[in-house]
């Protein structure tokens, strides 16, 4: 009879641990195991490298291990399809900049859809620099934009290939300008930025946090800010934005986001964003963006309504402008 008592308890203690299961009260905490971030471009570069940042400030915030992973490949597309796909459980992430709004315009066969990525909040954002060879005739925008126009497309602009910040601040430059340039594309920064300085091509329009030792170092000319504002980096407090020197109203910038796989359980995406938050006042974080003339995102953007806003806005802004400059998808 004892047995037959103590044997239907626990029966009724194993469905009863079933049902907490099934229903979540008796899952652990989130997060209870290493939560890994995927850039989707190689290491090394600028959003490898606040990739880094980022999980090392959210790893203080989650209280648990924080990895990077690199994929990359297809401009992004790679990396993002595969966060895109991954279990919905807020352990993989993706880090992503500008170009994830600029590749429906660009690729035909994406391999995911935006609607399949849950929108964290925006990281940061970052101008670029026009610069120009050693030894370029023009001395400030206003020249440069009269003898832009008298080389009637001859004039050549460096880029890092397509879809690049530099590619994409080139075509936004060049349809501000009303003038034709000759894109020039590299397989990445480093060959263009040779080439520039070695006067093997004209213009560029590249991140200032690349361009910067160039400038103080004069191997380069700097024609402007790509950015609303002057940059706060000493080398660069004295040039002047765009805007200001003769394109009212040009502002180009390079942002990263933070992104979960759409379907990822809301409790867990509102500790995920206010884990963002967290690391984005992280004092040690922040000196070194600024000490970069990087801005970390305090506004609205840092939700994810605000991010999501901001995205669909930069969606339409460069369809327009890649469309305008006959770009066809890939």
């Amino acid at each position: 009879m004892w047995i037959k008592q103590a044997a239907g308890r626990a029966t009724t203690l194993c469905l009863v641990s079933g049902i907490l299961v099934a229903s979540g009260y008796a899952r652990a905490e989130y997060p209870d195991k290493p939560v890994t971030l995927v850039v989707p471009f190689v290491a090394g570069g600028p959003s490898d490298k606040i990739a880094r940042d980022v999980a090392e400030s959210l790893r203080k915030t989650l209280g648990t291990t924080v990895l990077v992973e690199n994929t990359a490949g297809a401009g992004g597309t790679i990396g993002t399809a595969r966060v895109a796909r991954a279990t919905p459980d807020g352990y993989t992430l993706l880090v992503h900049h500008i170009g994830l709004a600029t590749a429906p315009a660009l690729y035909r066969k994406l391999g995911y859809k935006t609607s399949e990525l849950a929108f964290l909040g925006l990281i940061n954002e970052a101008p670029s620099t026009l610069i120009g060879k050693p030894g370029l005739p023009p001395n400030g925008l206003p020249e440069l934009q009269k003898f832009i126009a008298a080389q009637d497309g001859k004039l050549n602009l460096a880029n890092a290939g397509v879809g690049s910040a530099s590619h994409l601040c080139g075509l936004l430059l060049q349809s501000a300008l009303k003038s034709n340039m000759t894109f020039v594309p590299y397989k990445g920064t480093a060959p263009a930025m040779s080439d520039i300085m070695g006067g093997q091509v004209d213009l560029m329009c590249e991140q200032a946090t690349n361009s910067t030792p160039q400038i103080e170092a004069k191997k380069v000319k700097a024609y402007g800010v790509t950015g609303a504002q002057r940059s706060a980096v000493p080398a660069l407090a004295a040039i002047p934005t765009l805007s200001e020197a003769g394109l009212p109203g040009f502002n180009f910038t390079v942002w990263h986001g933070l992104y979960a796989p759409h379907g990822t359980p809301p409790a867990v995406l509102d500790k995920l964003n206010k884990a963002l938050r967290a690391a984005l006042k992280d004092p040690a974080l922040v000196k070194r963006e600024e000490a970069l003339g990087i801005t970390v995102i305090a506004d609205d953007r840092l939700s994810p309504a605000g991010h999501r806003k901001f995205f669909d806005e930069e969606v339409n802004r460069w369809s327009k402008v890649i469309s305008e400059a006959g770009i066809q998808p890939e």
